[in-house]
């Protein structure tokens, strides 16, 4: 049985905003915050559990979320703050669903609309913005992800007026259910990363599902082996005939995961302080004892923090000024203490804190996954010290 709720009703600070960071976006943008931040919290966060523990993808959910316009969050024109606070919040209901929406924008509809030619972007654009379309981004392989932009492995070759694309891919989010995937492959002809959009039911590109994860497990990542599979000439990304072109998006979506870090750490505040306040122990409240709320609020301070620090950085993009150091300063620091924050949580819960029941144990789960994508913790922190050195610790 889950803890009854508090018998005063809500407690003070109940969205959990003690430096008033939603208060920094415009009038129009409040309103809009506050109005998708009430469906996530209604109608995701409760039903996103069960899909969760079976590892099933929500197509109705995600349905819903297009209609609230979190399909298109890179291209409505919304300020940086805004669309991270998004991200925030789409955390704050299911991490699952805010990589899905996060690599959606970032790296599918952003490559797409940024690198893409016109007739790509007619014909992809559209269904994207409203998630009628999913793409899927193919980049990491078996054999290389944080070394993948010197080891990429997958091959392409031009061949009568068409692309041929040899290899394998590992850890692609929604690969089996994708209409189409972002593959990047070497040419042959020059050795230059190209992006590709391989239409996900074309001979030669299957697509296996990675079952049994401690975490993110609605997100449908998948195996995906390409096999002589031929595109259009077309089918090349024209912006994206090498890999530099990529990376400053890749730099956007690592700094997206900053915001992440930031939502799964309300999470575990809100559900945290719901059970102290809810469960009692030795005659009393659990957030009556003083241990208890030094762990609130060091949980609250972290995410306090956290939030700070993607504001400072939403600024800095909105003016054009962000790099891959603070990109990588964000990413790194604010997933360390997202992972601190949701093991205090747990904690906090007991041995009702490693069920995914109580969320606490959904939560703990994918905060590993956090700490490690778009760029290991380690990685990231080689980057930052890359950059305030002037000395590469990578060879």
């Amino acid at each position: 049985m889950r803890p009854p709720a508090p018998e005063a009703g809500a407690p003070p600070f109940p969205e959990a905003d003690l430096m008033y960071i939603v208060d920094l976006l415009s009038p129009a943008e409040r309103d809009r915050y506050v109005s998708i931040r009430r469906f996530l919290q209604a109608s995701v966060r409760q039903s996103s559990l069960e899909y969760w523990n079976r590892e099933e993808f929500p197509f109705g959910l995600v349905a819903e979320m297009g209609k609230h316009g979190l399909g298109n969050l890179q291209l409505d024109g919304s300020s940086a703050l805004f669309k991270g606070l998004m991200y925030v919040e789409l955390a704050r209901a299911d991490v699952s669903l805010s990589a899905l929406a996060g690599i959606h924008n970032e790296l599918i509809l952003g490559m797409i609309s940024e690198l893409g030619s016109e007739e790509q972007k007619a014909q992809w654009l559209p269904g994207l913005k409203t998630f009628r379309h999913l793409g899927a981004f193919a980049l990491t392989e078996p054999d290389h992800g944080s070394d993948i932009a010197g080891g990429l492995g997958t091959s392409a070759r031009l061949e009568d007026g068409e692309w041929v694309l040899n290899g394998a891919k590992r850890w692609i989010g929604a690969g089996t259910i994708a209409d189409f995937a972002l593959v990047w492959a070497r040419d042959e002809a020059d050795s230059e990363i190209k992006g590709f959009i391989v239409e996900t039911d074309r001979p030669g590109y299957t697509a296996t599902k990675i079952s049994n994860k401690i975490g993110l497990r609605i997100m449908q990542n998948a195996d995906i082996v390409l096999a002589g599979v031929r595109v259009p000439a077309a089918n090349l990304l024209p912006g994206a005939t090498s890999f530099s072109r990529a990376n400053e998006l890749l730099r956007d979506s690592r700094a997206w995961v900053g915001w992440q870090g930031a939502g799964i750490q309300l999470a575990a505040f809100d559900v945290a302080r719901a059970y102290t306040l809810g469960r009692r122990q030795f005659g009393k409240e659990l957030a009556r004892f003083q241990l208890v709320q030094q762990q609130l609020a060091e949980i609250l301070g972290n995410a306090s923090a956290s939030l700070a620090l993607m504001a400072q950085l939403a600024r800095i993009q909105q003016e054009g000024k962000l790099e891959m150091v603070q990109a990588a300063m964000a990413k790194s620091t604010i997933t360390r203490l997202a992972r601190t924050s949701v093991a205090m949580g747990r904690s906090l819960l007991g041995g009702n804190g490693i069920c995914s029941d109580y969320e606490m144990g959904k939560l703990f789960g994918d905060a590993e996954v956090l700490y490690t994508y778009e760029g290991t913790y380690e990685i990231n922190s080689l980057i930052v010290g890359r950059a305030v050195t002037g000395k590469s610790a990578f060879r």
